[in-house]
């Protein structure tokens, strides 16, 4: 099964909180139009005072649509951001010296310095805000009750702004920084699921060849030996062969345990193949089970017919044997297969082959271990040991074990 993910049409990057401005601007709206209704109904005020001061806070307005709304989202970096301070600067104190009640506006004012420009320069930028009303009091001294007002407008607009404005700034910081790794992750992960799936994909690949060598491969190889002496008994054997090939192909296809053990126990798939491959090759044959039946998994007793039909499979092609022995033993520690036959031996210093290879790796994937020696009696020796504590394997059960078999002689066959 082959899952392809599209990426032609992704899906909208959700935006982050911290990059957000409808609450901002809502903020400056109000602010900038209680400020525009300060202005229009201060009777203090004459028709020219009042026309610069509606005309100054539409200024205001104007530069943070042209400049300072693109300035929050690229950063402290742009040419976008201080120019838009150094015009409010410009366009707003002289608004604050002849309404002095615009100066609320300041707390909107403070937050945006933070927001488009550097920390340190924003600070320097705030004090400004908020000392250059002053100014007008070198020029008119102002009366005792108003000076008290500005200061103590002026003290708690820096403590908020100097307060709040850079622990906001902070928080931003972080955030575009957990932003960042958190996209980084995503991209590892989507990364990882890459390679998890590529992995998994060669996994059955390798699977599925290692099954179709122990299986159909070798089925096809025996009914060519079958078939190259056609006599009636070997005709019947390569026809059978045939069916067997293709219910190996069905469970293949299906998903399905393999077709030796389909209704039948291991020990009687290794009987079955065992006396099979005497028939084939007209050479003795022996299978035995040793000591107490012990309830192994499927997935355990798949990798031990496996590993018989391959060690089977490779006396057919190299041994020249005139005798094999297919040994099943129960031992407290483990369960161990053993194949024997008096053939010609093998290479210690040779590779091991596809099957060799494949063999060993599904023994070592269940915790078992593969020995292959050579007797000093001749011939080959194969062992395939699996613990008895193997992962996955069910756990003995008294009421549910059938009788012991004790040296039992499943199929002997003197050819």
């Amino acid at each position: 099964m082959t899952i392809v993910i599209s990426l032609d049409n992704p899906p909208p990057p959700r935006q982050h909180a911290f990059m957000r401005l409808n609450g901002w601007e809502l903020l400056y709206l109000v602010a900038f139009l209680v400020a525009l209704l300060f202005v229009f109904f201060d009777d203090s005020l004459g028709t020219a005072e009042r026309a610069g001061g509606i005309a100054l806070i539409s200024g205001c307005v104007t530069a943070y649509v042209r400049l300072g709304r693109r300035a929050v989202g690229v950063g402290y970096r742009s040419w976008e951001g201080r120019t838009y301070v150094v015009l409010l600067l410009v366009l707003f104190t002289p608004v604050a010296a002849i309404c002095p009640p615009t100066r609320f506006v300041l707390f909107a004012l403070c937050a945006q310095c933070f927001m488009m420009i550097p920390k340190n320069q924003a600070k320097v930028a705030v004090i400004i805000f908020n000392v250059a009303p002053a100014l007008e009091f070198l020029f008119v001294p102002p009366p005792r009750e108003e000076l008290v007002v500005f200061l103590g407008v002026t003290i708690l607009v820096l403590t908020f702004a100097m307060t709040f404005g850079p622990w906001i700034v902070d928080i931003v910081g972080q955030s575009r920084e957990r932003a960042s790794l958190i996209q980084e992750l995503e991209i590892r992960r989507a990364e990882v699921a890459t390679l998890s799936a590529e992995r998994g994909a060669l996994a059955e690949r390798e699977r599925l060849a290692g099954e179709i060598h122990d299986t159909l491969a070798q089925g096809f190889t025996s009914i060519i030996m079958l078939l190259q002496q056609p006599e009636a008994r070997r005709i019947e054997l390569a026809v059978q062969t045939a069916r067997e090939n293709l219910a190996e192909a069905r469970t293949l296809i299906t998903a399905l345990s393999p077709a030796p053990l389909s209704g039948a126990t291991l020990e009687e798939a290794l009987g079955r193949i065992t006396s099979q491959f005497g028939e084939e090759l007209a050479v003795s044959t022996a299978f035995e089970v040793r000591g107490d039946f012990r309830a192994t998994s499927t997935k355990v007793e798949v990798v031990l017919l496996r590993a018989a039909q391959e060690a089977l499979a490779n006396v057919r092609k190299h041994a020249r044997s005139r005798a094999v022995a297919v040994t099943l033993e129960y031992t407290p520690e483990a369960t161990r297969l053993t194949v024997r036959d008096d053939g010609t031996g093998f290479d210690p210093s040779t590779a091991e082959g596809y099957g060799l290879r494949g063999m060993r790796a599904r023994i070592e994937q269940v915790g078992g271990t593969l020995t292959l020696t050579g007797p000093p009696s001749g011939g080959t020796l194969l062992e395939a040991a699996i613990p008895a504590d193997q992962p996955g394997g069910p756990a003995p059960s008294d009421h549910s074990d059938p009788p012991a078999k004790e040296h039992h002689r499943a199929a002997s066959d003197d050819r």
